[in-house]
């Protein structure tokens, strides 16, 4: 696997015990619906939320959460519209993103909520 592909991998990670260490319940990690993926589908406070994770080993190019694009958000939104509709929830969603940056120097973790809103 790939040195970025890993990074990721330890950043969801990092992400979901860092929700679950703030009150969250993870229902979903790598919930995929045509070409979108979420990274954790949780829940907290009668919210589901789809939380977009970034994990980067550097802010020199722009912090991770200016990576998240629109087009991505529009797949985002569509991923999460049908899980909610296939769960048959009726709850408020919202979305957030995990800005992580993760090399030698230690972590950086930074929770974003309504990072984005889809209307």
């Amino acid at each position: 696997m790939a040195s970025h592909n890993e990074l990721g991998k330890k950043g969801e990670r990092l992400a979901i015990a860092f929700l679950e260490e703030n009150g969250y319940e993870v229902l979903e990690k790598n919930y995929r619906f045509q070409k979108a993926e979420v990274d954790i589908i949780a829940f907290k406070e009668e919210i589901l939320v789809g939380v977009e994770v970034k994990t980067r080993s550097t802010s020199i190019f722009g912090n991770p959460q200016d990576f998240v694009k629109s087009g991505q958000i529009q797949r985002l939104v569509l991923a999460m519209n049908h899980y909610a509709e296939t769960k048959n929830l009726d709850v408020e969603i919202r979305f957030d993103i995990v800005a992580i940056i993760k090399n030698a120097s230690g972590t950086r973790i930074e929770h974003i909520e309504d990072a984005f809103y889809y209307f």
